[in-house]
C-alpha cells in the first residue's frame, strides 16, 4: 500500500493523489508492482527498496550518488503480543523522501496524523532525525513496558511457580535480545550519519541528531539493565522449582524406606514354613504387626534425629 503526503502552508500535512516535490512517499509491505512504480519514480536501486522486505536485513548506511539509504530496526508489539522488530528503509532523493515499511507502525502513523510537532515534508533531513527520534523513544516505551510486565509474572510465580510464567518471562527475554540487538547496530548508523557530510545538516538537525543518538544510547542500557535482571529472575525461579522439585522426592524416598519395613516382614509371613515366630500363636497377627510398625517408627525417628527427615 502505497500513501503519498504532503505539508499545507497551514503547517499540516495531508494526503494527496499525484506526487510532487517535497513529498512524503510511505510504502507499506508494498507489492512488486509497487515496488517498480517506485523504482521508475526515485530511481533507486531495486535491491535497496526491497531491502526493508527482509527481516535479517541489518541496519546500515548507503550514500548512492542520486540519494541516500537510512535502514534502521524499529520495535512493534505484534498480534501475538510480543515486541519484536522490523527493518524501516528511508530513501533521501533531491525532491522526494520515501519510507518502507513491512507493518504499518505507529511510529510512521503519528507522522501521518498530525501528531508530531514542526514537521515538514520538504524539510527531508529533520523528517528523518525526526523518524529515528521517535524510534528510540519507543524503544524506551516498550522496554518500560517489558520491564512492567516481568515484574507482573514474577509476582505470579511467587505464588504459582508453573512453566506458563517461565515460558512468558521467556518471551520477554527474546525480546530485550532483539531490542538490544536492533539498538547496537542502529547506534552504529546514528554515528555514520552525525559524521557525514553529504547529508546536509542545519545547527538545530544536529542538535536533534544528537538527542536521537542519546535516546538510542539510554535504551541499549536499560535494555541491557533489563536483560540481566530478568536472567536472574528466571535463574532463581528455575533453581526454586528445581529444590522444590527435589524436596518432594527426597520425602517420597524417605517415605518409601519407612514404609517398606512392614512389607518386608509381612513378605516373610507370606512363606510356607511353620518356624514363622508367632505363626502358631492367637494373638501371632497383632504381635507381627506391632513389632513391624514398631521398627518403622524407631527408623523414622533415626531419620528424624539425623534432620534427614
Amino acid at each position: 500500500m502505497i500513501k503519498i503526503f504532503k505539508s499545507s502552508e497551514e503547517r499540516e500535512i495531508t494526503e494527496v493523489e499525484k506526487i510532487e516535490e517535497g513529498c512524503w512517499i510511505s510504502a507499506i509491505h508494498p507489492t512488486s508492482e509497487e515496488l517498480d512504480f517506485l523504482q521508475e519514480i526515485t530511481e533507486i536501486d531495486p535491491d535497496d527498496l526491497k531491502a526493508p522486505l527482509d527481516l535479517e536485513e541489518r541496519s546500515r548506511l548507503e550514500l548512492e550518488s542520486g540519494y541516500t539509504m537510512i535502514l534502521v530496526d524499529i520495535p512493534i508489539h505484534d498480534e501475538k503480543d510480543r515486541y519484536v522488530t522490523i527493518p524501516l528503509g528511508i530513501y533521501i532523493t533531491k525532491k522526494l523522501i520515501v519510507t518502507i515499511c513491512l507493518e504499518d507502525s505507529h511510529i510512521l502513523r503519528a507522522f501521518e496524523n498530525n501528531r508530531v510537532k514542526d514537521f515538514y515534508t520538504f524539510k527531508r533531513t529533520r523528517f528523518v532525525f525526526q523518524i529515528l527520534y521517535r524510534g528510540a523513544s519507543t524503544y524506551l516505551r516498550y522496554l518500560r513496558i517489558i520491564d512492567r510486565k516481568s515484574d507482573q509474572i514474577e509476582e505470579k510465580l511467587q505464588k504459582s511457580q508453573k512453566n506458563s510464567e517461565l515460558l512468558e518471562l521467556m518471551e520477554l527475554e527474546k525480546s530485550l535480545v532483539y531490542f538490544t540487538t536492533s539498538l547496537r547496530t542502529n547506534e552504529v548508523v546514528l554515528e555514520k550519519l552525525l559524521r557525514s557530510e553529504k547529508i546536509k545538516k542545519y545547527p538545530e538537525d544536529e542538535d536533534l541528531l544528537e538527542d536521537v543518538i542519546i535516546e538510542n544510547k539510554q535504551a541499549i542500557e536499560m535494555a541491557n539493565i533489563y536483560s540481566g535482571i530478568l536472567n536472574g529472575v528466571m535463574g532463581t525461579f528455575a533453581s526454586v522449582i528445581s529444590n522444590n522439585q527435589n524436596g518432594v522426592m527426597k520425602i517420597l524416598a524417605l517415605m518409601t524406606i519407612v514404609l517398606s519395613i512392614p512389607t518386608i516382614i509381612s513378605g516373610f509371613y507370606g512363606m510356607n514354613f511353620d518356624v514363622i515366630p508367632f505363626s502358631h500363636e492367637p494373638l501371632g497377627f497383632v504381635i507381627t504387626v506391632i513389632v513391624a510398625f514398631l521398627l518403622s517408627g524407631a527408623v523414622a525417628f533415626i531419620l528424624y534425629k539425623k534432620k534427614i527427615f
